[in-house]
């Protein structure tokens, strides 16, 4: 397989969840400005879409999308149990968690890297955020993790969406202490740090 990255964008989920799972992938970082990759290809040839993260399977099939992907690599090592089993209620859960965080807070980020936005749109957006993590906040005060005491691919994606609040210079965790230490637990877990280190992130 491989995975193609932007270091730090939401590609750095299934890079977790590839070092989580101890599965074997080669990387490949893309420039999402030029839509070159590091070997020189046209990325959109790779993904149409033009954005990470695209995974390649080792028989040429593109999967895209960050949930799809996570929860593809979830199931080649189910002993690592980032997934729940397929077809129970569990699993239905945990793709509720994951379009919550894809629609809810991914997107509410995005137009917060974008110069065009104006003062106003930023704030609206800010203001949503801050209403999704108090949600989140009441949700990790029942657990360790986003889906319950089990790490899980949700965990991937919420930790690596939330660490752009760092980067946007948005205190989101001195208000909430059940998500400061939700980053710190996380953030501290050997793949998550590999995976970033491959990223260089750290």
């Amino acid at each position: 397989m491989k995975l193609y990255f932007a270091p730090g964008a939401c590609s750095l989920s299934p890079h977790i969840v590839l070092h989580e799972a101890g599965l074997a992938a080669q990387t490949e970082k893309v420039d999402l400005g030029s839509k070159k990759t590091a070997s020189g290809v046209d990325f959109t040839q790779v993904n149409p879409k033009g954005y990470v993260p695209a995974l390649v399977l080792d028989d040429g099939t593109v999967l895209t999308e960050g949930p799809a992907i996570v929860q593809y690599l979830a199931d080649q090592r189910p002993a690592a149990r980032l997934v729940p089993e397929n077809g129970t209620l569990p699993r239905y859960q945990l793709q509720e968690l994951l379009n919550f965080i894809s629609t809810e807070i991914h997107k509410s980020y995005s137009p917060l890297f974008k110069p065009n936005s104006t003062p106003e749109m930023k704030q609206a957006f800010i203001d949503l955020l801050n209403r999704r993590y108090d949600t989140v906040e009441q949700m990790l005060a029942k657990h360790q993790y986003i889906a319950g005491d089990q790490f899980t691919v949700a965990d991937a994606y919420l930790f690596t969406v939330t660490g752009w609040s760092r980067v946007l210079k948005i205190d989101l965790l001195s208000s909430r202490p059940n998500l400061a230490a939700y980053m710190e637990r996380v953030g501290s877990r050997p793949a998550v740090q590999s995976a970033m280190r491959a990223e260089g992130l750290i």
